[in-house]
C-alpha cells in the first residue's frame, strides 16, 4: 500500500483532512503528517481537530513517500512561506507522484510553480492566482491533470476521494 505524507499547519480545513485521511487509512494506506515542527500539534480552523506533526520539513524527502495531500484552510498559505514546504511540494509535482490539493491546495503549488499549462480547481477566492500562475482554472468537483488530483472545497470530498484512491497503489 502506499505511504501518504499529508504536508499541514495551524487552521487547515477538518473535514479537508479528516475525510481523505480516514478513507486513506481504511483502503489501507500509510500517513505520515509533515509540518513546520515535528512533535507539534496543529489544529483545524472549524472544529479544532488536532494533528501532532510526525515529521518535520527539513527531515524529510519525497522520496520517502508515494504521494502527498494537500489539505486546504489557511494551512497551505502559511506553508508556502517556508522553503523547505515548497520544494517538498515541487518534487512530488516534478517526480510524477500523486499530489492531492483541495481548496486552498493549489496556493503551494501556485508558489512552487508547478501548474503552469495544468488544468486545476480550487477555492473560488484563488481562481485569479491559478490562472497568473499559467494553469486552466476549471470549474468541476474534480480535476485530474497527470499526476494533480484537485476539487474545489468540502462538497467535493466524495468525488475528490474517489479520485485520490484511484491514483494510489
Amino acid at each position: 500500500m502506499s505511504h501518504i505524507a499529508v504536508i499541514i499547519d495551524e487552521w487547515f480545513e477538518d473535514s479537508e483532512y479528516t475525510d481523505p485521511v480516514k478513507a486513506f487509512k481504511e483502503n489501507g494506506h500509510q500517513i505520515t503528517h509533515v509540518g513546520l515542527e515535528a512533535g507539534k500539534t496543529v489544529k483545524g480552523k472549524k472544529k479544532d481537530t488536532p494533528v501532532v506533526i510526525d515529521k518535520d520539513l527539513n527531515n524529510v524527502s519525497e522520496d520517502d513517500f508515494d504521494a502527498l495531500l494537500i489539505p486546504g484552510g489557511f494551512s497551505p498559505d502559511k506553508l508556502r512561506a517556508h522553503e523547505n514546504a515548497v520544494r517538498f511540494t515541487r518534487d512530488f509535482v516534478e517526480k510524477g507522484k500523486p499530489v492531492f490539493s483541495i481548496c486552498h491546495g493549489p496556493q503551494l503549488l501556485i508558489t512552487a510553480d508547478v501548474i503552469r499549462g495544468r488544468k486545476i480547481t480550487g477555492w473560488t477566492s484563488i481562481i485569479q492566482d491559478i490562472k497568473n500562475a499559467g494553469a486552466e482554472f476549471i470549474d468541476a468537483e474534480v480535476v485530474e491533470d497527470g499526476n494533480i488530483v484537485s476539487s474545489r472545497n468540502p462538497n467535493d470530498l466524495p468525488a475528490f476521494i474517489k479520485a485520490s484512491l484511484a491514483k494510489l497503489t
